[in-house]
């Protein structure tokens, strides 16, 4: 399957197809060692990818994370940055800047239902699902004026779960991992900004996925 080359202006480009389009066409030229899981996400995953680029690239992973996306920005682009790098495994980290409202108001069947396509469209191209929950978040530093937010993203796993478990989907839940002791927001261990976790934490983050990852690859 043949990828697109973009050249939008970045006015036009909702989605950001252009960010990873050239590199798409680049990995499609490597084995399929060097792609077998592709994740898909937000600044969290793009962070991932800054802080620990080994763990990518030594075990063939490929980070297609853009920071300040919500799902509706990740579903538009899932075909080009997901299904067209052929991977045996996608896993999908979305929501938070759904409930920080980056670009609509926070629907909590809406954000969940375009995960739960993201991972339809994955397993009708025999491409194998993972999800991992929403970080804890107490307050977005960009959107202050957001408000409810530890409940929104509880609700929000809650639903994502509920529909990983009747699809036989991993969900992989990085949620109580990451919160604070007081159960609102994240550890302020792991992170400096109360979203976006530290070089440290995605050790742990990568210890758990792991676990879920390896038996999954064939």
């Amino acid at each position: 399957m043949a990828l697109t080359s973009f050249s939008l202006a970045a006015a036009d480009d909702w989605a950001n197809f252009a960010r990873y389009s050239q590199e798409n066409a680049q990995v499609l030229q490597l084995p399929d060692s060097c792609r077998r899981v592709v994740f898909m996400g937000n600044s969290i995953t793009q962070n991932w990818n800054t802080e620990h680029p080994g763990f990518f690239k030594d075990n063939g992973f490929v980070c297609r994370g853009i920071s300040g996306q919500t799902t509706y920005n990740m579903l538009s682009r899932f075909r080009n940055d997901v299904v067209g790098l052929k991977p045996q495994i996608v896993v999908i980290g979305a929501g938070t800047n759904d409930v920080a409202e980056n670009s609509h108001p926070f629907d909590l069947e809406t954000s969940a239902g375009n995960i739960f396509s993201m991972a339809e469209i994955a397993r009708a191209n025999g491409i194998k699902v993972i999800v991992t929950s929403v970080l804890p978040c107490e307050s977005y530093y960009w959107h202050q004026h957001i408000t409810d937010i530890p409940e929104k993203i509880k609700a929000l796993n809650a639903r994502v779960e509920r529909y990983c478990n009747e699809n036989g989907i991993p969900f992989v839940d990085f949620y109580t991992l990451m919160l604070a002791p007081d159960g609102k927001g994240i550890n302020p261990a792991y992170c400096v900004d109360g979203v976006h976790p530290v070089a440290d934490a995605y050790n742990m983050l990568e210890e758990l996925i792991l676990k879920t990852i390896e038996p999954m690859l064939q």
